[in-house]
């Protein structure tokens, strides 16, 4: 693909559940087109070690940390010229993880709405990706791809948990409207072992981002 091509956009994302793919495709595809990448920030988050040891006492504190962290990302991908691949967004925060901890009884209701007013502000300043890829992955992928990385943090991680997630995926892109959407079925690529399968997805996105001009 001729980078003219991609001149118009500026900001894909891509979601997914936890161990769906999202770092790997970022890169891959980042590298396809010559785009950056704004990585979800894990390996520097000051929360995420001790909110794996007690939910309860860090879920706010977490959820506010990406929540800032993402949108800062978008303000920046917006003012910026290159176009961007995020991995992971701010919808994902907000109309998966936060509340289902709240439903966990993880965050207390006050904290759970407080977090919704701060989103509401903030996504009312920021506009949507120009292309939201979701790579859909049942629970034995995300179980495989969680323990091939080894994070020790992840470990203690429960099946209902990701069940609980994966539920919450499935709902909201379903409603998903906000602009252009790209659904991959991560059980059936291998897009960083099989080159293949890796040729396949970038076809798919291409023809996504032709159909955006």
């Amino acid at each position: 693909m001729e980078n003219q091509s991609t001149e118009d956009i500026k900001y894909v994302a891509i979601a997914g559940n936890i161990g769906a793919g999202k770092t790997t495709l970022s890169e891959l595809l980042a590298k396809q087109f010559n785009w950056s990448v704004h990585y979800e920030s894990t390996d520097d988050n000051p929360y995420l070690s001790d909110f794996y040891n007690d939910m309860h006492r860090w879920s706010f504190n977490l959820q506010i940390y990406f929540l800032n962290s993402r949108y800062r990302q978008i303000l920046k991908i917006l003012a910026g010229e290159k176009t961007v691949v995020q991995d992971r967004t701010i919808y994902e925060d907000a109309y998966i993880f936060a509340p289902n901890l709240h439903d966990m009884g993880l965050m207390s209701s006050r904290d759970f709405e407080n977090y919704l007013s701060l989103f509401e502000t903030m996504s009312s300043q920021i506009q949507p990706p120009d292309l939201l890829i979701y790579l859909k992955a049942d629970i034995s992928t995300l179980v495989s791809h969680i323990e091939n990385r080894g994070r020790d943090y992840e470990g203690s991680m429960s099946l209902d948990y990701l069940k609980r997630l994966n539920q919450r995926y499935d709902h909201w892109i379903e409603n998903y409207t906000l602009g252009k959407l790209l659904i991959i079925n991560a059980n059936e690529v291998d897009f960083a072992k099989n080159p293949e399968d890796l040729g396949k997805v970038v076809n798919l996105v291409q023809s996504e981002l032709h159909g955006l001009f």
